[in-house]
């Protein structure tokens, strides 16, 4: 099988470590492979787009865009663990919590960077499904990190420290963020609780354009879902990219994130 190249996105200095550690493995596995970083998602879109890397390793709103921009047709090849099953949730002060997210009308929400699909973009869509009345004037955007659709997690931090100041009186984050920032002992998160959890939905993946070779396709996936963190020789690059086993990849997932982005006219 001749090196197949996959883009991804250098917004961590660790980026440049799971990549090389990596290309080790899919070398020793039969499916040689390379990679390519790219400063911010937009570009690795186009670069997939133009045939530049044959996969990119996407977020959530960076596959949307691909998917739109090619008519349905791209492929999805696998995800991590953590991405089958995500969450936003909205942090108050404590004892500052709400019984519907219609009570949030009227109050100030804060929003990570506005092309992260979980701390911006589908927070807002389900708030407003829910009936949230949540006008451009009632929103605290930070939008630190953009092109990076949330990856630094900056913007999140930001959020939590604007609630937790009176800034804010909510603030929309990922699940995985807040777990880290109580697991991690960030000093404005202990003043916060949890007042609303959103529906799951997916988020990381690896996209293929249709045109990829279904052969060079199957033996990359199969070489990446066959990744064991059992393994000394990748658990600390598998650690270092959140995930302890790969899954098979649909994109059953990402249809609230589609509508939203219709919505908010991302698309």
């Amino acid at each position: 099988m001749s090196e197949l190249l996959v883009g991804a996105v250098a917004y961590h200095p660790r980026i440049v470590t799971i990549w090389e550690g990596f290309r080790g493995y899919f070398t020793a596995a039969g499916a040689p492979t390379d990679y390519v970083l790219y400063s911010n998602y937009e570009r690795l879109v186009d670069a997939l787009l133009r045939g530049e890397v044959e996969i990119a390793w996407n977020t959530n709103t960076a596959y949307v865009t691909v998917e739109d921009r090619v008519g349905g047709d791209a492929q999805v090849l696998a995800m991590r663990d953590v991405d089958a099953d995500f969450r936003t949730v909205v942090v108050t002060r404590r004892g500052e919590t709400f019984d519907s997210p219609a009570e949030l009308t009227g109050k100030r929400l804060a929003l990570g960077s506005r092309d992260s699909g979980h701390a911006a973009i589908l927070p807002l869509h389900y708030l407003r499904a829910a009936g949230a009345d949540l006008d451009e004037e009632s929103l605290v955007r930070f939008d630190t990190d953009l092109g990076k659709h949330g990856d630094t997690g900056d913007s999140e931090f930001r959020v939590v420290r604007a609630v937790a100041e009176g800034t804010a009186d909510a603030g929309a984050v990922g699940d995985a963020t807040w777990a880290a920032m109580r697991s991690e002992g960030f000093a404005a998160a202990a003043e916060l609780e949890v007042a609303w959890r959103s529906p799951t939905y997916y988020h990381c993946n690896f996209t293929a354009l249709p045109s990829l070779e279904g052969r060079r396709a199957a033996r990359w996936t199969s070489a990446l879902l066959a990744m064991d963190y059992d393994d000394a020789s990748v658990r600390s690059f598998m650690d270092l990219e959140g995930v302890k086993r790969w899954l098979p990849a649909d994109k059953t997932g990402y249809a609230d994130l589609t509508a939203a982005m219709k919505e908010q006219r991302y698309l």
